[in-house]
Formats: structure tokens, C-alpha cells, sequence
């Protein structure tokens, strides 16, 4: 299970579900979040809006039932009529009945009055209302309503709901009651007090605007705190001393900080507060709808994101996985084959440039393989060609042997040099390479031959030291340096000449510099050899049936570069006039470097 999921499929498929799944939830919980605050916003805008309309609509509504006992204490038959007294019974019934319309016209002014009561000072009551023959409580000095009115100085007293009426005993119905104290407005003195029951429905109905849910309990407080009115279902009381309270009218506070949506505004003509309590989960039932379909649409998202992982997964894993079992087959040494894919462009590059290499990789084999056979004919003929030499240096003894007989020392000695010189040119027993002690020797037979064909005028000086005489380097170095220098640099003089063959060690590489002190070169001719020399990164192979030209010095520093790498190699200097030193840089071996650098262990 765990080497499935270290496939590029399973990774693939991984990452890409794993980066949709993130983005997924931070969208849908930042999606979230702000519906939240919509949500929320919106319903406390609703709430604001409907207490204000209720606070609005209850303004209107005091102010009409102002206006009737206004139109009471002003009608000034009304107050006449209450203080006249009489001893004439007739016309005591005549007054009475005068009061009594008066009364019953403002009772059909309004059709949600029940009934309108007034008691005078002196104790007389008259009532108007919808049933007749009721029975006057005579305790009614002692109710709390009417030691309100009586405290009262002229001012509307909203008294509130109560379940029947105050002054009638036999009216059961609840009502909604407020009255103030009638004034004799001429001599400004009381002249007793009016009480009126309307209908509490219009409150209850207006109060009902205050919802927002079915949950949602409303009430109207007092100055004191107490209940005046609330919502037709309500049964328990809250407490309002711990409620928020608006200032003033037309204030509205919105408090969200419980479990519970608490709204309250102010009226202005009464000092009411109005108050809609609405719990949050009722507040939530739409949250909790955004959050199920929110859910619904993640799940079905996070299905389409593992169908596109999946789909696009397989898409970049297969033409890999294809790829992969070619190189399997390459690895297994079958060239021929190729990869055929359609995919994204990089996926195409990558296949294409795989292609590229087998196609490559098989043409070079068959090279190497072509290679093989003819350097194993070179072999063979090169072989066969060892006849030669041998047969030739073995007839240059014989030759040196005779004219050392005859005493021809200086024939003799030359050829001696060019015998010896064949054998070690012809010695390619190992691998082209030797050491600069055998390459010393090979160039001293040189500078036999040369000494005796200038006549005497070259003078040469060799000076290495014999701790580098064991030093490995190509086979035939020296030799085509020192050949370029006479042949370009001394023998055009005509004059005696000098040549220096010296080694010196600097850092980690031994420096065998070859002098000579003749034509020298011009600026241009040296630098086209050092362009030469940089350019010559490998030996040209010549064709076998043409002549050899010779070595020149780019083949020395090209086998230079292959033996030790391209830090090494052949610097030329020279100045016109003075002659040209050729510098051949090899690395000092690593025993050496450790036994120059703790002399102490030797």
C-alpha cells in the first residue's frame, strides 16, 4: 500500500484532491462567514425596521385616544353639567341624561371604546358603555388605578391591560384602560376624573408587528417598569429591569450579545418601551438551511474534484508510465523502439528528446561497434608492419658496428642516435605513454644527430632535476617541440646557438620548459599557434594511404588534454629577435604532491 501511493499517479491524485479540498473549505467557510453576516444583518434590520413601524403605529393610536379625552375635558357642557347641583329631582334627571349623551356621543366617535367612565369629586359615577346595568365597585378609592388618576395633575395615565373592566364589576372582557383628570378649565380645578376601556385588540395586533418569528414574545413596559401590554400568547414575563432601555423616543436598540435577539424602541408620546424578545435559534433556522445546502454543494464538489484529479492525474501519469516501460526495454539493451504519445507539451518535449536519445545512443553503438572492427584490422596491421622497423633498426647496428670498425667515430654516432631512435619511436607496448627520464634520453640521441648536422653551432643545456625523472607523460612530447625550435627558431640564424631544456615545480604542476634563443616570433604568428592550440581539443586521425606530416605541437597538447585533462597542456612565449620558450605543464603525481607537502614522514 505504502509503494501504490509513492507512484506519480497517487501523488498526483493526492495533491491535486488535496489543493481542491483547501480551496474548497476556505471558499465555503469564508462563503459562509460573510451569509452569516448577511443573515444577520438583514434580520436586524428587519427587527429595527418593524419595532420602529410599531412605535410609529402606537404614536398614532395614543394620540387618537389623547385626542377623545381631550375632547372630554374641553366640552365645556360636560363640566357644567358635572358641577351643577340641583334639589329639583327632574332636573337633576334631565342633567344626568344631558351628560349621558354627551358621553355616548364620544363613545361612538371610536369603534374600538368599550366603555367610557367618569366619577366626580363628589362621588357621583356616569358610565357609557356596551352593556348596561353594571355594578359599581365601591371600593374603587382603594384600586391602584384609581390612586394613579388621582395623583395624576391633568396628564394622560395609560393604565394598561386589565382582565375586566375597573369600574364595572360584571364586564369580564379584557381591555386596555387609560383616563386622566377633568379640570374645570375656567377656574382650573378638578372637578373629577375620566376612565376609558377600548379594545385591547389594535394594541395586540400592532404589537404583533414586532415578530420576526413565530417565537418572537412581545411587550410594552412603563416608566416603572411594569407590563402594559404584551403579546396575545405570552404567559411568562421577562426581566425588564436587565433589559436594554432607549434613551429617549425614537431611539432603537438592537442587542445580539445573549442567546437572544433583544429589539427596543421608545414612543414619544407615552413613556412606553417597546420590546421584541426573539430567540436565536429561531434566528438560526436560516442559517441552518445555508449551512445544509453549503454542505451539499462541498460533498458534491469534492466528488467532481476527485473525478477531475483522477482524470487529470491519469493524464500526466500515463504517458510517463509508458515512458518508463521504454526505458525499462532501452535498459534491457532494445534500441529500437519509441514512445507515441499526445500529451502536454512538456510531457511531449520530454518524450521527443527520449527518443532523440535512443535513436542516438543506437546510431553510436553501431559506431562503436564499426570502431571496434577497424581498429582491430589497425591492429592487425600494424602488426604485420613491425616488420619493417625491426628489419630497419637492426640493419642501422649492423651498419655502426661496421663503421666502428673502419674508426668513423662521428658516422658512427649518428647512426647509433637514429637506431636508437627508432626503437623507442616503434615501443608502443604501453599505451603511448613513458617517463621523463626515457624521454631525456630519446632527446639526447636527437641532439646527437642535430649537434653533428649543425657543424658544431648548437650548444644545448639540459637541467632536471632527478626526483621528476619518474614523472609519467605522453610518449614522443619533447621531441616535436625541440624539432620545431631548430628548425624554425635556430638552424635560419647560421650562427652558433643556444638550447635550454629545463624542469621547475609550481604548486601542484612540474613545468618542462624548452628555450631557444633564436628567431623568435611576431605578435600575429603568435597568436594564431595559441588560437591553434585552443582550438585542437583532440588529434585529427589521418587516413592511413596518405603521407604523415609529422607532430606538431597542437597533437603534443591535445594528447596532453586527453591524458590529464585541459588544465594541461603547451603555453608558448617568444619575442622577435630573441627567441621562443614552449612550456609543457603535466601534474605532479599525487604521491608526490603528499610526500612535498609532509617532508617530515619521508
Amino acid at each position: 500500500m505504502a509503494r501504490r501511493f509513492r507512484s506519480i499517479h497517487s501523488r498526483l491524485f493526492l495533491l491535486f484532491l488535496t489543493c481542491m479540498t483547501t480551496i474548497l473549505i476556505i471558499v465555503s467557510f469564508l462563503y459562509y462567514s460573510r451569509s452569516l453576516d448577511i443573515i444577520h444583518s438583514k434580520i436586524s434590520d428587519i427587527a429595527q425596521k418593524n419595532i420602529s413601524q410599531t412605535a410609529g403605529l402606537f404614536d398614532l393610536m395614543l394620540e387618537g385616544y389623547n385626542s377623545v379625552t381631550k375632547s372630554l375635558n374641553g366640552n365645556y357642557e360636560l363640566t357644567r353639567l358635572l358641577q351643577e347641583t340641583t334639589s329639583n329631582p327632574s332636573v337633576s334627571v334631565i342633567n344626568e341624561r344631558s351628560i349621558t349623551n354627551i358621553i355616548g356621543a364620544t363613545f361612538f366617535s371610536r369603534k374600538e371604546i368599550v366603555g367610557i367612565h367618569i366619577i366626580t369629586n363628589a362621588g357621583k359615577v356616569y358610565s357609557y358603555e356596551r352593556q348596561f346595568g353594571g355594578v359599581i365597585d365601591i371600593n374603587y378609592e382603594k384600586k391602584e388605578w384609581y390612586l394613579k388618576l388621582k395623583a395624576s395633575s391633568g396628564n394622560m395615565v395609560w393604565l394598561g391591560f386589565y382582565s375586566g373592566s375597573p369600574v364595572n364589576r360584571l364586564q369580564q372582557d379584557e381591555v386596555f384602560v387609560f383616563g386622566r383628570q377633568l379640570y374645570d378649565l375656567t377656574a382650573y380645578k378638578s372637578i373629577g376624573m375620566m376612565i376609558i376601556e377600548t379594545d385591547p385588540a389594535p394594541i395586540t395586533e400592532a404589537l404583533s408587528n414586532v415578530s420576526i418569528s413565530p417565537n418572537t414574545r412581545a411587550f410594552i413596559t412603563g416608566k416603572d417598569d411594569h407590563v402594559i401590554a404584551k403579546g396575545q400568547q405570552e404567559t411568562e414575563l421577562p426581566l425588564f429591569t436587565n433589559l436594554p432601555k432607549p434613551a429617549q423616543a425614537h431611539d432603537i436598540i438592537v442587542d445580539d450579545e445573549s442567546d437572544q435577539l433583544i429589539v427596543a424602541a421608545k414612543t414619544s408620546l407615552a413613556d412606553w418601551t417597546i420590546y421584541g424578545i426573539t430567540p436565536k435559534s429561531d434566528l438560526n433556522a436560516e442559517i441552518n438551511q445555508t449551512r445544509l445546502y453549503l454542505v451539499i454543494v462541498v460533498i458534491a464538489l469534492i466528488i467532481v474534484s476527485t473525478v477531475l484529479a483522477s482524470i487529470v492525474s491519469r493524464t500526466i501519469a500515463s504517458p510517463l508510465k509508458l515512458l518508463i516501460r521504454e526505458m525499462k526495454k532501452v535498459e534491457l539493451g532494445n534500441f529500437s523502439g519509441s514512445v507515441n504519445v499526445n500529451s502536454f507539451d512538456e510531457i511531449n518535449s520530454l518524450v521527443s528528446s527520449f527518443n532523440r536519445m535512443v535513436h542516438r545512443m543506437d546510431e553510436l553503438i553501431e559506431r562503436m561497434t564499426l570502431s571496434s572492427v577497424s581498429e582491430k584490422n589497425a591492429q592487425l596491421q600494424a602488426l604485420q608492419s613491425q616488420v619493417n622497423p625491426h628489419f630497419l633498426y637492426n640493419t642501422l647496428d649492423m651498419i655502426y658496428w661496421m663503421l666502428d670498425e673502419k674508426e668513423n667515430e662521428r658516422l658512427s654516432r649518428v647512426i647509433l642516435s637514429l637506431s636508437q631512435m627508432f626503437r623507442y619511436s616503434s615501443n608502443w607496448g604501453e599505451a603511448s605513454q613513458t617517463t621523463l627520464g626515457q624521454e631525456l634520453e630519446q632527446i639526447r640521441h636527437y641532439l646527437t644527430i642535430i649537434e653533428i648536422r649543425l657543424d658544431g653551432r648548437l650548444e644545448t643545456e639540459i637541467n632536471v632535476p632527478e626526483e621528476w625523472l619518474d614523472v609519467i607523460l605522453p610518449k614522443v612530447t619533447i621531441q616535436p617541440i625541440i624539432e620545431n625550435a631548430v628548425k624554425y627558431g635556430l638552424e635560419p640564424l647560421g650562427t652558433p646557438c643556444k638550447l635550454q631544456v629545463f624542469a621547475q615545480q609550481h604548486n601542484h604542476e612540474l613545468h618542462i620548459s624548452i628555450t631557444d634563443h633564436g628567431l623568435g616570433m611576431e605578435e600575429e604568428t603568435l597568436r594564431q599557434v595559441r588560437e591553434s592550440l585552443a582550438m585542437n581539443a583532440t588529434i585529427a586521425i589521418e587516413p592511413i594511404n596518405q603521407p604523415r606530416r609529422g607532430i606538431g605541437l597542437h597533437n603534443v597538447h591535445a594528447r596532453i588534454n586527453m591524458m590529464f585533462g585541459e588544465a594541461y597542456g603547451i603555453r608558448v612565449e617568444s619575442l622577435r629577435g630573441q627567441g621562443t620558450t614552449v612550456t609543457v605543464v603535466i601534474p605532479i603525481p599525487l604521491q608526490r604532491r603528499h610526500a612535498d607537502e609532509h617532508p617530515h614522514r619521508r
